[in-house]
C-alpha cells in the first residue's frame, strides 16, 4: 500500500527527544522522527547502537530516560494511565528476533495465546482464526505441528501469525531475516509488504540486512553508536542516493565504491 503522490502523510507514531539510558551510560540521546501511517519504517544502524533497544522503547518494554514516544499524535505511552497504555498494547503485534515461540505448545496454540488473553471469543471461533492467521503467512495445514519440527523460516511466518492475532494496527518486527538463507529472507520480505498491503497496517522494523532495507523499506532513522544519536533519516533508497554522510553510506554500500 504505498503512499499515492500527493496523498497527505499522516503520523501514527512519534519520538520525540528520546534519550535511552542504562544508568550514567546513554546509549542514545536526543531522537526525534516520525512513522506514518503505512510506512514500512526501517530503525538500521551499525552493530551496538541500540536498534532492538529503541524497539522496546516504542513498545513500552524500557521506559526512557527523557523524551516521549506519541501515538496518533497525542497519546504518551509513558505518561498515559494504565488502563490507556494497555490499550495502545493491543494494538501492537511484535514478532522478536528469535520468533519467541513456546516449543511446548502447537502453533495454533502459539497463535491463540493473545486471542485467550485479551478477548472473550469461544474456542471453535479462536481455531478458526488460528487456522486464517497461519494461512495468512503461508502456514495453512501446520496448526498442529511443534516449533521443533518446522524451518527456521516458518517459525518467523508463525511467530509473525501470532503478532497478528489481535488484527494490530502496527506491527514491530525485530531482525526478521536474522538467520535465514536469502530465499527465505526474500519470501519472508514479500509476506511483510503483502501483509501491508492487505491489512493496512504500519510496520517498524528493525534491521541491518541490506537487501531488506531497499526492497521493503519505505522510510527510516539511522542511529549511530559513536555519534550517540540518529544521523540519518528518509526513504532508504534516497539516503544511498543523496546522503553525504561516510557512515551512512559504508553502511549502505558495505563498502563498495560511490563510483
Amino acid at each position: 500500500m504505498e503512499r499515492r503522490q500527493g496523498q497527505e502523510a499522516r503520523p501514527h507514531i512519534e519520538v520525540r527527544d528520546l534519550t535511552m539510558a542504562f544508568g550514567s551510560f546513554v546509549l542514545q540521546r536526543d531522537l526525534s522522527f516520525t512513522v506514518n501511517r503505512g510506512d514500512v519504517f526501517i530503525i538500521m544502524g551499525g552493530s551496538g547502537c541500540g536498534k532492538s533497544t529503541l524497539l522496546r522503547h516504542m513498545v513500552g518494554l524500557q521506559s526512557p530516560a527523557a523524551g516521549r514516544v506519541l501515538y496518533d499524535g497525542t497519546k504518551s505511552f509513558w505518561d498515559a494511565e494504565a488502563e490507556e497504555r494497555d490499550r495502545i498494547m493491543r494494538r501492537i503485534g511484535i514478532l522478536y528476533q528469535s520468533g519467541a515461540l513456546w516449543s511446548s505448545m502447537t502453533l495454533a496454540e502459539n497463535v491463540a495465546l493473545p486471542l485467550r488473553e485479551y478477548t472473550r471469543l469461544g474456542e471453535h471461533d479462536i481455531r478458526e482464526l488460528c487456522s486464517l492467521k497461519l494461512a495468512l503467512v503461508g502456514l495453512a495445514g501446520f496448526e498442529e505441528y511443534y516449533p521443533s519440527e518446522i524451518s527456521g523460516g516458518m517459525k518467523k511466518r508463525a511467530g509473525l501469525a501470532r503478532a497478528m492475532a489481535l488484527d494490530p494496527d502496527i506491527l514491530f518486527l525485530d531482525e526478521p531475516s536474522a538467520g535465514l538463507d536469502p530465499i527465505s529472507a526474500r519470501l519472508l520480505d514479500d509476506l511483510i509488504l503483502e501483509l501491508r498491503s492487505s491489512l493496512g497496517a504500519t510496520v517498524v522494523v528493525v534491521t541491518h540486512e541490506l537487501a531488506s532495507i531497499f526492497a521493503i523499506g519505505s522510510n527510516s532513522v539511522f542511529i549511530d553508536a559513536e555519534a550517540k544519536t540518529m544521523i540519518a533519516q528518509g526513504d532508504p533508497r534516497a539516503l544511498l542516493a543523496t546522503s553525504d554522510n561516510p557512515t551512512v553510506r559504508r553502511f549502505l554500500t558495505r563498502g563498495e565504491s560511490d563510483d
